[in-house]
Parts: structure tokens; C-alpha cells; sequence
């Protein structure tokens, strides 16, 4: 285990309406508003999504299994952002919802809104941490103490 302390920065509300792209809105932001480290939940609904929701089976690195969205769907989420390789990074696991169909998993690629999706982003100061990709997980772990 590695850890690294920080404090509670700026807090942001954001809406993002129909049509907009949540994953490029919030990297948007925190590119403007310089947001190095932050924790985020969120709630409201897409239209278009794509969602990993595990590996096809239990390997490392993992062959992912994808659920791609067209319909509205109510969704929950908790995410971060840190950077890799000097570009903003999102990282957000959401639950997914309509009627019966639920599924939950981390969302990447086109993620459209519908109606509206409601974004609560705390930063996070005083930490040094970025996103590095290792080759033998498949995935870029957060990194404690390497930024420059």
C-alpha cells in the first residue's frame, strides 16, 4: 500500500445538460480551472455511454468486457482526476440503471447526458500524485511523489 496526504481545495458544482459529453466537460474544467487532484460524485442520467463492467476473465492484464448505452439510463457516480503523462485524467465508476437493467463499472469513451447530470468535484491540495501506465496491469495506478 502507498498513500499520500492532502486537504480539501476549491469545491465545484457543476450541470451538465442534455447532449454535452460528461467525460469531456470535466476534463474540460479541470484543465481551465487547473484541477491537479480531486475527488467527485455525480448524479442524473446519459443517453449514450460505454461502461467496462470486468475482465472476460481473471487475469492481469484484463480483457475487458464492454456495455454500450443508446437509451437514457439513471446513473450514480464516484470518480478522480489526476494526471497521466501530462493530460488531465478522468477516472469514473458508475452504477447505471433502467427498469430492471442495472449494471455497474467504470465509464470511458462517449458518455452523452440527458436531461441533466449534476457533478460535485472537491480538490484535492498539498498531494503529488499522478497516473502512470504499467504494462503488466494494463492500467495507469495512481503514482505518489513523481510529479515534477
Amino acid at each position: 500500500m502507498e498513500y499520500s496526504k492532502g486537504n480539501i481545495g476549491r469545491v465545484f458544482t457543476v450541470r451538465i445538460d442534455t447532449g454535452e459529453d460528461l467525460l469531456e466537460e470535466l476534463e474540460g474544467l479541470a484543465e481551465k480551472e487547473d484541477i491537479r487532484s480531486a475527488v467527485f460524485m455525480l448524479l442524473g442520467a446519459v443517453r449514450k455511454a460505454n461502461l467496462v463492467v470486468g475482465p472476460k476473465e481473471n487475469v492481469i492484464p484484463p480483457e475487458t468486457m464492454w456495455v454500450n448505452y443508446s437509451e437514457p439510463y439513471e446513473v450514480i457516480g464516484i470518480g478522480n482526476i489526476f494526471p497521466e503523462e501530462g493530460k488531465t485524467k478522468i477516472h469514473l465508476h458508475t452504477a447505471a440503471g433502467r427498469a430492471d437493467d442495472v449494471n455497474v463499472g467504470c465509464l470511458r469513451g462517449e458518455s452523452e447526458a440527458f436531461m441533466v447530470l449534476e457533478v460535485f468535484i472537491m480538490e484535492i491540495s498539498g498531494m503529488d500524485a499522478e497516473r502512470a501506465f504499467d504494462a503488466t496491469k494494463g492500467f495507469a495506478p495512481i503514482r505518489f511523489g513523481t510529479m515534477k
